[in-house]
């Protein structure tokens, strides 16, 4: 069972958004090795070294860790053992666990591993900027899933932290360019169902730090109320570049993952080739050189990342993993 209760996990949230008179909060990295970097592996996992690295992550400090989705088995077999994991990993005070729901059912899966008392702290819903990459990677209409938003917000108000993770929110394989205006519509949705923690997705990796700027500066300025999180891919090289251009901008919350794994789905064509997310272990070596505050053990941080290699049997995109 958590240690913490659902009033500890929304002072927690207040916490970690910084809306508690501190000046300046220090960071929080999500780290989302054990969702989003192998939800598309062809590995099969053991349920057992999810748990393992689950922990091992725990202890390098991280007070976000997205550690599974309640996808249906047949589209997402990597996940069937979700109940399992939550069931098996430590818990720790001051630390949220995060689980996708890609759907109303997932959502009562949740609530189901939450009254048996091992269910996540924190749910993620996710709506896509574009109509075209909805279809494609949703299999319905933008609106059949706000619909589907409005339902699970519904179901796990009061029950869970949530965040809303908007994708493609500067380009779309499919239907080009998305407009600041389109985000800001999403972020407002999300923010009427009382969803204000909410991930900008740059999903294709073709964001700038120019572009990044000057949306996350617009969306602040028009949504105060909101925390919004960075979720950038590395398709370009520009991953942790366009990380620090939002952390500049004023993010307190970025996503990223071990090794840089993960990303898009590998059977929908982005044409860019890499689809990782922004290497964890890289963007915290960069965030420490800069004077930043992420509360992270580097060291295990990057044993964490040779880990990482060897449970997926391959060299990852780490360059500062074997630093001495």
């Amino acid at each position: 069972m958590s240690d913490n209760t659902l009033d500890d996990a929304a002072q927690l949230q207040a916490d970690l958004d910084g809306n508690t008179g501190a000046a300046t909060p220090p960071l929080v990295l999500c780290e989302c090795f054990a969702r989003d970097g192998l939800q598309h592996e062809t590995l099969q996992i053991p349920a057992e070294a999810k748990i393992e690295m689950i922990n091992r992550i725990a202890g390098i400090g991280f007070r976000r860790i997205e550690i599974t989705s309640f996808s249906h088995p047949k589209h997402v077999p990597q996940f069937a053992d979700a109940e399992q994991v939550l069931k098996g990993v430590k818990r720790h005070p001051g630390l949220l666990f995060k689980a996708t729901c890609p759907n109303p059912q997932a959502v009562k899966r949740a609530l189901e591993a939450q009254a048996g008392g091992w269910g996540p702290e924190e749910i993620s819903l996710l709506v896509s900027a574009s109509e075209g990459h909805t279809q494609k990677n949703l299999r319905r209409t933008r609106e059949e899933q706000w619909a589907n938003v409005a339902e699970m917000t519904a179901l796990a108000a009061g029950q869970f932290v949530m965040v809303g993770t908007i994708s493609v929110a500067f380009d779309c394989p499919f239907d080009g360019p998305t407009t600041p205006e389109r985000v800001l519509e999403d972020a407002e949705r999300f923010a009427a169902m009382g969803v204000t923690r909410i991930a900008i997705g740059d999903t294709v990796g073709s964001a700038t730090p120019p572009r990044v700027r000057d949306l996350i500066g617009w969306l602040h300025g028009a949504l105060p109320e909101a925390t919004f999180i960075a979720h950038f891919h590395d398709s370009r090289g520009t991953g942790i570049a366009n990380t620090l251009a939002a952390i500049e901008a004023g993010l307190t919350h970025a996503d990223c993952a071990l090794g840089g794994t993960g990303g898009h789905p590998a059977k929908i064509a982005y044409g860019e080739g890499f689809t990782g997310n922004t290497c964890t272990e890289d963007l915290v070596t960069a965030l420490e050189a800069m004077g930043y505050e992420t509360g992270l053990d580097l060291a295990k941080l990057r044993a964490a990342g040779v880990e990482a290699e060897r449970l997926l049997g391959r060299t990852l995109g780490s360059r500062t993993v074997r630093m001495a």
